[in-house]
């Protein structure tokens, strides 16, 4: 298994669901490990019921996205902390070696086929 490999893929990938995330969020102040979605501030700061309401959709959409960025987020790194570990590519519920094939299609897997 490449390993070093597997870390370039997921340092890039890291990179780029930060700079998502950033775009569509904020670190929370009172948890830095959880992100906020963010929605037009122009709009959030306005007496008229439309641009909030636009706001608050917008709002709304965000925080799917950011959910699943920040779920995914965790997953990379995770990963990354593993490679740091010497214990990537192992199964975290059976300690099985993971499927090549599978790390390849997604190197933040943390279970092999069997214990998916």
């Amino acid at each position: 298994m490449d390993t070093q490999a597997h870390k370039a893929k997921l340092e890039q990938e890291a990179a780029r669901i930060e700079l998502e995330l950033t775009d569509l969020g904020y670190i929370n102040s009172a948890n830095t490990a959880d992100w906020s979605a963010s929605a037009n501030a122009s709009e959030m700061n306005t007496a008229d019921l439309n641009n909030l309401a636009d706001a608050d959709e917008e709002q709304n959409a965000n925080r799917a996205v950011v959910d699943e960025l920040e779920i995914r987020f965790k997953n990379v790194n995770d990963a990354l902390a593993r490679i740091e570990a010497g214990t990537y590519g192992i199964c975290t519920k059976c300690n099985e070696a993971i499927e090549p094939a599978r790390l390849d299609a997604n190197p933040a897997a943390n279970t092999c086929m069997g214990c998916v």
